[in-house]
């Protein structure tokens, strides 16, 4: 097949490539190319696009001519406040690849959506697909999630001669994630190496549960989409529900109870005075996401994730601390900046990253 990825860059991405047979015709697209001599990346041909531009989707029409099925996994998490806004990238940017792939022909659209777009659920109860996009009020990735639930809906009313088929993962982890997680989540306050520590005391809530996926399997349930020509959505996580104790376990030493109000006081303060870049919307959806039910996935895809959660996450941890990453913008390794760069950044007046409220 002849296969276009947008974000081919990221985190899914890069490991999609990886586990894409060869025999494909594979093109990638970002706004900013990698080491196209480094593995996986040498695998695409490259081109580089801004997909949230106006008239983007002329250019991509151009790029998408003749593909069998468009990957679009492009989408803004938790941008730097000088990055294009999220809105131009996760709303006018998936429009853009939509109405290209009209225009090209493209028979087969996979679509990365996520389970934070599904609303509040049962705390324990794990949801199907049916369970109501409703998102969470509270995040800004489950709004822009659910949002883009809606925009597939109506796409699909619209052009039912266009295959499209939705991955709801929840939290995708990979060791060679790290530098992005550590961008998004952790930088300057918290020195990446720390992480996994036992001695690092990791505050959290009673009853905070939480799923995980790792990377690898969620390229591999691509895969199987783009072979059997799949269509609808699917939850993608791997089978075990990680409690607070779980994850405390894995990401450090003991867990320091916290209440949630007071954790999100605290996650404010350090976001607005620019110490931590994790807004505290990160929490709430950590808080409320609902855990997806994979039955689906074994099913009709024949899907078995390699890695249970507890060792994705803990692969991610290894990847902190040991300062991994992969040949591309997104997931360059972690910055090494030593003590006084880590000061110099926390004099910083107001938030890093774009507000998640």
């Amino acid at each position: 097949m002849r296969i276009v990825i947008t974000g081919a860059t990221g985190n899914v991405g890069t490991a999609l490539l990886a586990a894409l047979d060869p025999v494909h015709d594979v093109v990638g697209l970002a706004r900013r190319l990698p080491d196209t001599t480094a593995e996986p990346y040498r695998r695409a041909g490259w081109r580089a696009a801004d997909i949230g531009v106006p008239g983007a989707e002329e250019e991509l029409a151009a790029l998408f001519a003749g593909a069998d099925a468009v990957v679009h996994l492009a989408w803004a998490i938790s941008p730097l406040r000088g990055d294009p806004p999220m809105w131009r990238t996760n709303d006018h940017g998936t429009r853009h690849v939509l109405a290209a792939a009209v225009a090209a022909g493209v028979p087969h659209v996979v679509v990365a959506s996520s389970v934070a777009a599904y609303g509040p659920a049962p705390r324990w109860a794990k949801v199907t697909e049916d369970w109501p996009c409703d998102g969470i009020a509270g995040s800004a990735y489950s709004r822009g999630k659910a949002a883009l639930e809606t925009l597939l809906d109506r796409f699909e009313e619209q052009h039912p001669q266009v295959a499209v088929a939705r991955i709801r993962p929840c939290a995708i982890l990979h060791r060679r994630a790290a530098g992005q997680f550590s961008r998004w989540l952790l930088d300057p306050a918290v020195p990446a190496g720390l992480v996994g520590g036992r001695r690092l005391p990791v505050p959290l809530w009673t009853d905070l549960r939480a799923q995980a996926v790792h990377t690898s399997d969620v390229a591999a349930a691509i895969d199987r989409i783009l072979d059997r020509s799949f269509t609808g959505p699917v939850n993608l996580a791997a089978p075990e529900v990680l409690d607070a104790d779980a994850l405390a376990a894995v990401l450090g030493g003991p867990r320091v109870p916290v209440p949630k109000p007071l954790a999100q006081v605290a996650a404010r303060a350090a976001w607005l005075g620019g110490a931590l870049p994790a807004h505290p919307g990160w929490l709430e959806l950590a808080d409320r996401a609902a855990l997806g039910d994979t039955t689906l996935a074994e099913t009709a895809l024949g899907w078995q994730p390699r890695y249970d959660a507890a060792t994705a996450v803990a692969d991610l941890v290894a990847g902190l601390r040991s300062g991994a990453g992969a040949a591309s913008a997104p997931l360059a390794p972690p910055r090494r900046d030593g003590v006084l760069g880590r000061l110099r950044s926390l004099t910083r007046v107001g938030p890093s990253h774009q507000s998640q409220a």
